[in-house]
């Protein structure tokens, strides 16, 4: 049994659940009673057998095991344990007789070990403590797969049109050149932009985005500029604008066609001087150390020529100038991200979805995208929350789709001489990836090429 102790205030920071294994009754029911009183959800097994059998059909965080059991031994559990969930930390009750053997297991991954007659406090403490590395490691997961996502969001596409956007960033990125994204909404022009900043020597500073057509023009100027107290009827306290919170970084103007001419004018000596000057603050500038990165879908020499837009803005902007292909200059990546799209939005919705039909995909292909990229990602996610099936269907594609003729290229491909073999070789698996609705082992199995190796083209061009 366990010895009493005075309570303690250890309390665990996560409900997971804990399987305790003792071939003696009396100690498995006292650490039930002692954990469930620490708010622990706890599971009992009398042998070693028991719990592999536990640990095969749910996930438990913490394993509490005897060492010295007659059928199956805590250090045969234990090697089990890393078989068959390793993410499960493993805590040893040991005699004092048998310290070393616990030690050992240590040294085979066992988390910690308790010495018998037990203490409760030093059994809760130990328990909370590897409950919180479970804690921290999931966190870390976590963090891992939304950095991954965030990447994989800006350069999904393989696209000849979208490689040579892809190239163009790529060399612009590093520099500190202020960049011109053109191109319908819709496009990415934001997540080209954040590509700009983290491949940048500003990537550990901030981004700030503004949408210039969003925010009203009667405080757009305090916006981004900041104001003084006073400055005007509400501005009870100075505050900052978007150049200052965006200093070391990078400040991304979407929209940058709507910007009023009196903004204008403000802006220019931004980019010309690296100064501002908060509204109510007249005469006294501050400097600020940022870079821009502007987008439109406004026609800006049109916009020059008709008096809209200043002539000496627009070529101070323009340094590096980026035309963003819409959607449907791109069909050759609809599939990609069309799977990229599904597995994203299945895995947010807890959905067990593989991927499109043939027939979906088709229709994908066909229609025109007006909408560009975000309307491709609002359809698929659209489509994962009302699919009945493991296979996106085209009967859950909304209703402008029902009268798109379902694109069916020839299956017979050419390229003319001199193409390189890279590009010809990931031509073929897209277009194969098209043709089996996104099924990578189907796809591997036509080309008669391991599932791998279709994983491994498709990340290195996400990589790059």
């Amino acid at each position: 049994m366990i010895d009493p102790a005075p309570n303690t205030d250890l309390k665990l920071a996560n409900l997971m659940t804990v399987l305790v294994v003792d071939d003696e009754p009396g100690i498995v029911a006292s650490l039930k009673r002692t954990l469930e009183r620490e708010g622990i959800e706890v599971v009992c097994a009398e042998d070693g057998s028991v719990a592999l059998d536990i640990l095969r059909k749910r996930r438990i965080g913490v394993l509490l095991t005897d060492l010295m059991m007659p059928k199956v031994s805590g250090m045969d559990l234990l090697k089990g344990v890393k078989a068959v969930s390793p993410e499960t930390e493993v805590i040893l009750m040991t005699a004092y007789g048998t310290v070393e053997t616990a030690v050992e297991a240590m040294k085979e991954g066992a988390y910690d070990f308790v010495t018998k007659p037990l203490k409760r406090a030093h059994v809760v403490r130990s328990v909370n403590n590897a409950l919180e590395k479970q804690n921290l490691v999931a966190e870390n997961r976590t963090l891992r797969a939304q950095l991954q996502e965030r990447k994989q969001r800006s350069v999904v596409g393989t696209s000849l049109a979208w490689r040579r956007t892809m190239e163009t960033l790529r060399q612009a990125a590093p520099s500190d050149a202020t960049c011109l994204l053109l191109g319908e909404s819709g496009t990415g022009k934001e997540l080209l932009a954040r590509y700009i900043h983290e491949h940048s020597n500003r990537a550990d500073k901030p981004f700030v985005a503004v949408n210039c057509a969003a925010i009203p023009e009667s405080i757009l100027e305090s916006e981004l500029f900041g104001h003084e107290k006073g400055a005007f009827t509400g501005a009870s306290a100075a505050r900052p604008g978007r150049f200052e919170t965006a200093s070391g970084g990078t400040l991304f103007l979407d929209e940058i066609g709507e910007l009023p001419k009196h903004v204008q004018v403000k802006l220019l000596r931004v980019l010309q001087e690296g100064e501002i000057e908060r509204l109510g603050d007249s005469g006294k500038t501050r400097t600020v150390d940022l870079r821009v990165v502007a987008a439109t879908n406004v026609d800006l020499p049109g916009a020059v020529k008709s008096g809209a837009f200043r002539e000496d803005l627009y070529y101070r902007l323009n340094v590096v100038s980026l035309s963003v292909p819409p959607l449907r200059e791109r069909q050759d990546d609809i599939p990609l991200l069309a799977q990229h799209f599904l597995s994203l939005y299945a895995a947010k919705n807890g959905r067990a979805i593989e991927g499109l039909t043939e027939a979906a995909l088709a229709r994908l292909c066909g229609y025109h995208w007006p909408g560009n990229v975000r309307e491709l990602e609002n359809t698929i996610e659209r489509a994962v929350v009302l699919s009945r099936s493991e296979w996106i269907e085209e009967s859950v594609l909304p209703n402008q789709f029902r009268n798109v003729t379902a694109n069916t290229s020839s299956q017979f491909m050419s390229f003319p001489v001199g193409t390189p073999l890279e590009e010809i070789e990931m031509t073929v698996i897209l277009e194969t990836l098209r043709h089996t609705g996104g099924d990578k082992r189907l796809a591997a199995k036509l080309l008669g090429i391991a599932t791998r190796t279709i994983y491994r083209r498709l990340e290195g061009v996400e990589e790059k």
